[in-house]
């Protein structure tokens, strides 16, 4: 048996790796449509870029490596997704995919890399500490069923951040944020990395401007990803947000991304307000859909405390791992 590791000869059989891994360890998660899998070759997010590989048993391809390397930021990172099919582990393709992404890291003087692996499979977890990495953030991932919304409940916890939140006025987009509030957009979104929890993880706030704000959506957009947002504003100025992601070839999923309100205006029940206000977007504008999911760091009580009064619950356990080269 000859492990070797090569560049991707074929983005076809990246996607049929990618999609075998993702059923075997999330079958409850939608995995993306071919085509939207490969629109990431042609439309990255701006301010990344990609190596990608394959890893072979004899000539048959049955790993897959994708290296993200940050731009603009986090420079001294890079973020690692290695993928071996569940029939053919254990044996030396997966070491062989990490070696090439350790010399690749260093190729491009990056001093960290950082991956995440689901507790459902612990051979994830084995094969990171027998790589060396260490686990840095532990991550929760919930969900919250859209056909057995408890209605009487959101409503009473509407009421509440109505009462909470006098003074502040919500408002509502698809995709591009517009021009008079998406400096403020950018400025929270930065903030994800300094208010959001990160245990031992190397992650720096992210250099965003309306710019590149714009350019990213636009490409998600090409990707087959359609993002729907709420903020809340008092006057002119935009103080908290969240939104949701609609893969558009997967109309029944969602994803629940950032969250967040500006430190100057908590206590106000913002973020419980956008995000029932979300809800109710989504709903709306996507009735096809049956559940959205989430990741929160598990330490962070707050928002899996808001999560859960609105009817998420926890499906599985997450680790965020870093290795320093």
């Amino acid at each position: 048996m000859r492990i070797s590791t090569g560049p991707l000869a074929s983005p076809e059989i990246a996607y049929e790796i990618a999609r075998a891994t993702a059923i075997h360890d999330c079958p409850d998660i939608p995995y993306q449509s071919q085509k939207n899998f490969l629109a990431l070759f042609d439309n990255p997010p701006p301010g990344y870029t990609y190596e990608r590989y394959l890893g072979y048993i004899d000539d048959q391809p049955v790993g897959y490596l994708e290296l993200t390397f940050p731009q603009l930021d986090n420079l001294s990172n890079v973020e690692v997704d290695l993928l071996v099919l569940p029939g053919h582990r254990r044996h030396g393709v997966g070491r062989a995919l990490h070696a090439l992404a350790v010399e690749r890291a260093r190729a491009n003087d990056r001093r960290h890399l950082q991956a995440a692996t689901v507790d459902r499979h612990p051979d994830g977890a084995a094969f990171a500490e027998a790589m060396g990495a260490k686990a840095g953030l532990a991550e929760t991932r919930s969900r919250l069923d859209l056909t057995t919304l408890d209605e009487a409940k959101l409503a009473e916890l509407r009421a509440e951040a109505d009462k909470r939140s006098e003074g502040y006025r919500l408002r509502r987009w698809i995709g591009v944020a517009p021009d008079d509030i998406i400096d403020d957009l950018a400025y929270l979104e930065a903030r994800l990395n300094v208010d959001a929890p990160t245990g031992d993880i190397n992650w720096e706030p992210e250099k965003l401007d309306a710019d590149r704000m714009r350019k990213g959506e636009e490409a998600r957009e090409k990707r087959g990803r359609r993002s729907y947002q709420s903020g809340a504003l008092i006057g002119d100025k935009m103080v908290a947000f969240t939104w949701l992601v609609v893969d558009l070839d997967r109309p029944s999923h969602v994803w629940q991304n950032t969250t967040l309100v500006d430190p100057d205006h908590r206590g106000h029940r913002l973020g419980l307000l956008v995000k029932l206000d979300n809800l109710d977007h989504i709903r709306e504008q996507r009735p096809a859909a049956e559940a959205i999911d989430t990741f929160n760091a598990t330490e962070n009580a707050f928002m899996l405390d808001i999560n859960l009064a609105m009817g998420f619950r926890p499906v599985d356990a997450w680790i965020e791992w870093q290795q320093d080269l």
